[in-house]
């Protein structure tokens, strides 16, 4: 048997932590510090496709939870911000991966600036120890959580053929 109240502690913290991330709030703080004015609907694409060459629509919708017409009609607006340029690939001309440019790479830094000066705010009364195993046991949940999600993913997938 496993101790389930320390299971709802984590739980319960998850929750209250990801309200906070959810919040508008927060990402008008984060935008405000970087000194970015940007729909915060935007810069989760963005960050994310700063940390690859570059991006299709459904890779990227998968990644930030979001549908794919939601995350074209977004990439669209980065596109005309100049943030992002998607030109067709030479496979095949329908396909238009996403990839940042210089004047994204400016604003992800800048974000990226706001992020890190935030996040000392919160952290910076916690011991060196506790500052080295929080990322590490939060990284550790998100591999979990991904291996589960390709998991179920692969299963459905799966189920999805089998009934064809």
């Amino acid at each position: 048997m496993y101790d389930t109240r320390n299971l709802d502690a984590i739980a319960s913290a998850l929750i209250e932590l990801t309200g906070y991330l959810n919040s508008p709030r927060q990402d008008d703080v984060l935008l405000n510090e970087a000194g970015i004015s940007l729909d915060r609907a935007l810069f989760p694409l963005l960050v994310r496709l700063s940390s690859a060459p570059s991006m299709g629509v459904a890779q990227l919708a998968d990644r930030v939870g979001r549908d794919p017409s939601t995350v074209s009609r977004q990439l669209a607006k980065l596109e005309e911000l100049r943030l992002i340029k998607r030109p067709p690939t030479n496979e095949d001309m329908r396909v238009r991966e996403a990839t940042i440019t210089k004047t994204g790479l400016r604003a992800v830094a800048a974000i990226t600036g706001a992020r890190r000066k935030l996040l000392h705010q919160l952290v910076e009364d916690w011991s060196k120890e506790e500052r080295a195993m929080f990322p590490k046991l939060v990284q550790k949940l998100a591999d979990a959580m991904r291996a589960k999600h390709e998991e179920v993913r692969e299963i459905h997938t799966y189920r999805g053929r089998s009934k064809k």
